[in-house]
């Protein structure tokens, strides 16, 4: 139903609005400038379109340009602001602009990506405001490859130097493992703008700009500088500020810190909530996330896809299916069960939750499927033991011309570990290298050890840890020791525990199971004398525990526990 107000607007404005068509489009744009600015749904906003064509103003750039800033802002996804952008007969810049960062917010990202490059392939040069939303996107779809490209086309155009557009590149490169990558930007970025910013007056934009930068543990210390900076400033109280440092600390650990500053709020935006949910999420604290989204929607603020992400992430670490089952029912309530990161989220978290059917579901009913749908339908059924499944959905992937990347291949590798498929994923790991141009990162290695060792290949498994490019991790060490337990090699045990000493592992787990591998050979004053170390480096094997999950509420149960919370 249209707003009342929005009703009187457009009773008032009737007479001007049906005047006859020979009256000049700028004196028409007036009143339907006016009802642009009193629409506050998306009905109204139809209703304005109407007008617009029916009077013959689609073709007034800036009615037409405000006509899908506004589509963004109403509609909770970017469907219509698409049609609407089809039908422009005049694109500007800052439409361009408008589009790629509305799909930069609201998915599904890699149209964003798309639409940068029909900008290049009409000669439409990008701007500084074009390329933060670009990288963003690439970060979110862990496309590194298409984000290197967007870096090289930064550097071509002059940007590289813009502290948005290298806030940007850091997140992205830091999302994908590039630290290398991401610190060469930042040294760049963070030293030449501290000391501009402090030969010039110091205000609240500045220090928002260079926050993001500081996320990292390694770079806390600069990230409490500049908020000592606000404090000294009085600039402390910009909500937009407040909003960065909550998730400067959420990223860096310091989720009581963070949860003061939000609490100390006197105004909070969505991307406060958002920001403060997030923060959870990345320290584990995720039934703090969800309690903090319930008060969110008691306090009646309206929640976006970026909320949902987080909070279908925390149900899945929690492995809380009634709970995401709920979210799922707002999620397709609000209209958003058609935004790519929020499905993804949706498989990851059912293939969590020990429901592979309904990951499936949410999968089949996506229209548009970026790299990570892909690669998170293939790892949920990885992860259930359908190792076959996994490997028809990666085939069929390749063939509708989606590049698998990195993620992909680890799930592709999980799947062939855990249904013994050893030749299966010899091929897979050398077609990454042949045929995409992929390095085999530790996690890579790890999976080929794995699954080298559960088939009882372990001298291969071994031969195959010694010609690693890379120098093996205690992942890939301790792979192999689970290997050696299950076929009774202690010889190739001790070895390899002697690797892991080397890497100065205090893993409690690789303790005990090289204490059970010695139990099981019959020597009993090993066990003692490892038992004995374990107790002189304080290394306490951690209590197994289980959470249920009652009527929405989560209650843990330590492993020898007698309570009975309900």
């Amino acid at each position: 139903m249209l707003a009342t107000s929005f009703l009187t607007v457009l009773k008032k404005l009737e007479p001007i609005l049906y005047a006859p068509s020979h009256f000049h489009t700028n004196y028409h744009s007036l009143p339907l400038n006016y009802l642009l600015n009193s629409c506050s749904s998306l009905s109204d906003l139809k209703r304005i379109h109407a007008l617009i064509v029916t009077n013959g103003s689609l073709k007034n750039l800036l009615l037409s340009t405000k006509l899908i800033t506004l589509a963004r802002s109403v509609s909770p996804t970017m469907d219509y602001a698409r049609k609407l952008f089809d039908l422009m007969p005049e694109r500007d810049l800052f439409l361009w602009n408008t589009m790629i960062r509305g799909y930069a917010d609201l998915g599904p990202c890699q149209e964003a990506i798309v639409l940068y490059r029909d900008m290049h392939r009409i000669g439409l040069l990008p701007d500084s405001y074009t390329f933060p939303s670009v990288v963003r996107s690439c970060a979110v779809l862990s496309a590194l490859m298409e984000g290197r490209e967007v870096h090289c086309n930064i550097i071509k155009n002059g940007f590289d130097l813009d502290v948005f557009v290298q806030s940007s590149l850091i997140t992205m490169y830091s999302q994908s493992g590039e630290i290398f990558n991401s610190e060469l930007v930042f040294g760049e970025m963070v030293v030449r703008n501290i000391m501009i910013a402090f030969g010039t007056q110091l205000n609240a934009i500045t220090l928002v700009s260079i926050l993001p930068a500081c996320a990292g543990l390694e770079f806390l210390n600069l990230g409490k500088l500049v908020h000592g900076c606000a404090v000294k400033l009085g600039v402390d109280s910009d909500i937009s500020l407040i909003n960065t440092l909550i998730a400067l600390y959420g990223k860096c650990g310091i989720v009581d810190t963070a949860r003061s500053l939000f609490d100390q709020m006197p105004v909070r935006s969505l991307v406060s909530w958002n920001a403060m949910i997030a923060a959870y999420g990345q320290t584990n604290a995720d039934r703090f996330a969800i309690k903090l989204f319930r008060r969110m929607l008691i306090e009646k603020v309206e929640f976006d896809y970026i909320t949902m992400v987080s909070i279908i992430s925390a149900c899945a670490n929690l492995g809380a299916l009634n709970t995401g089952k709920w979210i799922h029912k707002l999620v397709r309530n609000k209209g958003l069960e058609t935004n790519v990161s929020i499905t993804n989220a949706l498989i990851d978290m059912y293939a969590k939750c020990g429901n592979i059917d309904l990951a499936r579901d949410a999968f089949n009913k996506l229209p548009h499927k970026s790299v990570v749908s892909w690669t998170s339908i293939i790892g949920a059924c990885a992860s259930h033991g359908h190792g076959d499944d996994a490997l028809k959905l990666f085939t069929k992937m390749k063939e509708e011309g989606i590049r698998p990347n990195s993620f992909t291949f680890i799930s592709v590798l999980t799947a062939c570990r855990h249904s013994g498929l050893v030749e299966e994923g010899k091929k897979h790991f050398e077609s990454m290298t042949k045929d995409y141009s992929i390095g085999p990162a530790v996690e890579h290695c790890a999976c080929m050890v794995d699954l080298l060792g559960r088939a009882g290949q372990l001298v291969e498994a071994y031969e195959f840890i010694k010609n690693m490019p890379s120098g093996p991790d205690i992942g890939v060490w301790g792979a192999l020791l689970g290997a050696c337990r299950i076929h009774g090699n202690l010889e190739l045990a001790e070895l390899v525990a002697d690797r892991l000493h080397q890497l100065e592992s205090q893993t409690v787990s690789f303790y005990v199971l090289m204490t059970n591998i010695y139990a099981e050979a019959g020597r009993w004053e090993d066990v003692a004398r490892l038992r004995k170390l374990m107790e002189e480096r304080e290394l306490k094997k951690i209590p197994g525990h289980s959470l249920v999950e009652v009527n929405q509420r989560f209650h843990t149960f330590l492993s020898g526990s007698k309570s009975r919370p309900f």
